[in-house]
């Protein structure tokens, strides 16, 4: 059987290589930036260059997305992984914070009272912070649902959206279905998506702003 060699890298090496290595396989494809950071990490959090087809911006978004973040926008997640795999340093840095309320005690009764989803109470815990936010949806399709309630009844209107649930009921009509509100948005289209996803594309944003 024959040796293996490895190559030995910092974790800063690797993750160069591996992005050179993304950018060569995209044979030449570009986005404009903040974009082409975003549509890089999502397959380097993946390793699935389906996101070069199916991740849809709507106009300015990334743009929108970074200007937000930089202004000290809170994010609010549908799942405990999004907000671990967010940087918090760096948010934290900017004046932002993250907010997950899936296993809050009151949220769990009240869902269960209502009989929702505790992702539908999670985004009206969200919709009243009060100040510029980020909704990162990577799981609830039910969430997204709520927000285009929230939008159209009661007249919120997110820093930006990231809707990026994975699955096969209901997501892909949810993922369609933000994209029909006038406002910023980040959508991963058809099936594919997640909490890694929901939190790669943050991740990017932030990383246009140096680490």
């Amino acid at each position: 059987m024959r040796e293996m060699v490895f190559e030995i890298l910092t974790p800063r090496e690797i993750e160069a290589k591996s992005m050179e290595t993304i950018t060569k396989e995209l044979g030449g494809r570009t986005w404009p930036e903040p974009e082409f950071s975003i549509v890089k990490r999502c397959i380097h959090t993946s390793a699935d260059f389906d996101y070069a087809d199916n991740l849809c911006f709507s106009e300015d978004a990334a743009k929108i997305g970074v200007e937000a973040l930089k202004n000290g926008a809170d994010i609010v997640t549908d799942t405990k992984m999004a907000a671990a795999g967010i940087n918090k340093n760096k948010l934290t840095s900017l004046g932002g914070e993250v907010h997950c309320y899936i296993s809050d005690p009151d949220v769990v009764e009240e869902a269960k009272s209502r009989g929702c989803t505790r992702s539908t109470v999670c985004m009206e815990r969200g919709a009243k912070l009060g100040k510029p936010t980020i909704f990162v949806i990577g799981n609830a399709p039910t969430a997204l649902i709520e927000l285009h309630r929230l939008i159209n009844e009661e007249g919120l209107r997110p820093a930006l959206i990231v809707g990026v649930p994975v699955g096969f009921v209901n997501v892909v009509e949810s993922k369609e279905l933000i994209m029909t509100d006038d406002m910023p948005y980040i959508v991963a289209k058809g099936r594919k998506g997640g909490s890694n996803i929901g939190a790669a594309i943050i991740n990017a944003m932030l990383y246009t702003m140096g680490r």
